[in-house]
C-alpha cells in the first residue's frame, strides 16, 4: 500500500497581506523580531504567547544566526511550538536599510521570513523551501523594491510557480 501523498506546502498561501511588514524599523536584531511577531494575526492579542515565541526567537539565534547570507534571515525556533498557531504562519518583513544580523557573509538582513509552525515535519519542509526560493537573485531584488503586499506575494507566487 503506498503512503498518503504528502501536501505540498507553498510559501505563497503561509505569507498574507497581514503578515507582510514592508517598513521595518527596529535598528537591531530583537527590535526587529518583535516587529515581525507583532504581524502574526492569531497571537497579535496575546501577550502571553508573543512572549513564549520572541524568547524561542532569541534562544535560537543565541544558538547561531538565521541569517543565511545574501541580505536574508530566516528567523524561525529551534523546534516546533505546539499551540502558537493553529496552522503554518510565514510573516515577510523588510528593512530598507538593513540590520547586522550575525550572517555567514556579514551583509546586513534586508529581507525576513519569520516562520512558525506546528510540527518538526512542516518547519523542515518550509525552511528548505523558503531556502530554495530566495536563492535567486532576482527575486531577492524584487522583493527588495516591491512596493505593496500584493506585489510581494505576487513574486512570490510567480517563483515558486518556477521551481
Amino acid at each position: 500500500m503506498a503512503a498518503p501523498e504528502q501536501k505540498r506546502l507553498f510559501i505563497s498561501d503561509l505569507v498574507s497581506l497581514a503578515t507582510i511588514e514592508l517598513r521595518l524599523r527596529g535598528r537591531q536584531r530583537d527590535e526587529v523580531l518583535n516587529e515581525l511577531v507583532a504581524r502574526i494575526p492569531e497571537i497579535a492579542d496575546r501577550s502571553e504567547a508573543r512572549q513564549t515565541l520572541l524568547r524561542a526567537l532569541q534562544e535560537r539565534e543565541q544558538l547561531h544566526s538565521t541569517g543565511i547570507g545574501d541580505g536574508v534571515a530566516l528567523p524561525h525556533a529551534r523546534n516546533a511550538l505546539v499551540g502558537l498557531v493553529e496552522r503554518p504562519v510565514i510573516v515577510f518583513g523588510r528593512h530598507d536599510q538593513g540590520i547586522a544580523y550575525g550572517a555567514i557573509d556579514a551583509q546586513p538582513a534586508k529581507l525576513f521570513f519569520l516562520l512558525v509552525t506546528t510540527t518538526v515535519t512542516q518547519h523542515l519542509q518550509i525552511l528548505a523551501r523558503i531556502s530554495r526560493l530566495v536563492r535567486d537573485p532576482k527575486l531577492r531584488q524584487n522583493l527588495t523594491t516591491a512596493d505593496k503586499p500584493e506585489k510581494v506575494l505576487a513574486l512570490i507566487r510567480e517563483a515558486e510557480a518556477r521551481m
